[in-house]
């Protein structure tokens, strides 16, 4: 079932409007990308984000999506990026220079305002126009927050990018001190405990 977003004056990209979207869906573009491919088709090192070539979704859905998060409650910019990585069981992370930028267009379209700051830290909060902005598309966007889950269920744990980077990291730091002329027997020793450590508290979780 199609779901139409009813897109506040300002929240459309030039080449958004431009976009035609008979046949297409409600964003303008399938959901999953260019091609519509799902998240499974395309491991997390694919060009362009884990779920294909094109975006995860416009930049419309996108601002509709983030309103959403800070309308359930204020919430800052980091703490957006990590919800969405949540929800979508690691599958996809906003970057920075995506949702600052996006945080800023909601401020001045009048959508959220800042509730307190601390230097360049901010809280963000729904104005009652955001909040109508957020029930006049509530049907859309919980179906997008529903993809966000089946994201998440689709991808096998191993395949966490959240894994593979602690995996990664913990490789380089090992590679990086066992390439040291200088290690001790009690330097090894002590290694290799912290290492059978880790490996049992992992089978125990």
């Amino acid at each position: 079932m199609h779901h139409k977003f009813h897109f506040p004056h300002g929240f459309h990209d030039h080449d958004d409007d431009r976009r035609p979207t008979g046949g297409r869906g409600p964003f303008g573009r399938p959901l999953w990308g260019e091609r519509g491919e799902r998240p499974d088709r395309h491991g997390p090192g694919h060009r362009g984000g884990p779920f294909g070539r094109g975006r995860f979704f416009d930049n419309g859905v996108l601002r509709l999506v983030v309103l959403a998060l800070i309308a359930e409650q204020p919430r800052h910019g980091y703490e957006i990026i990590k919800e969405i990585e949540e929800r979508t069981g690691g599958a996809y992370a906003p970057s920075a220079g995506v949702i600052y930028p996006t945080l800023t267009l909601l401020e001045e379209t009048g959508q959220i305002e800042v509730m307190s700051a601390e230097g360049n830290k901010k809280l963000y909060a729904a104005t009652d126009a955001g909040r109508a902005t957020v029930e006049e598309n509530r049907a859309a966007i919980d179906a997008v927050l529903a993809r966000f889950a089946e994201a998440g269920s689709d991808r096998r744990p191993e395949r966490d990018p959240r894994l593979i980077r602690a995996v990664e990291n913990l490789r380089l730091a090992l590679r990086l001190k066992t390439q040291s002329a200088t290690l001790t027997p009690a330097q090894i020793d002590a290694l290799a405990e912290l290492l059978d450590d880790t490996a049992r508290k992992i089978e125990q979780i």
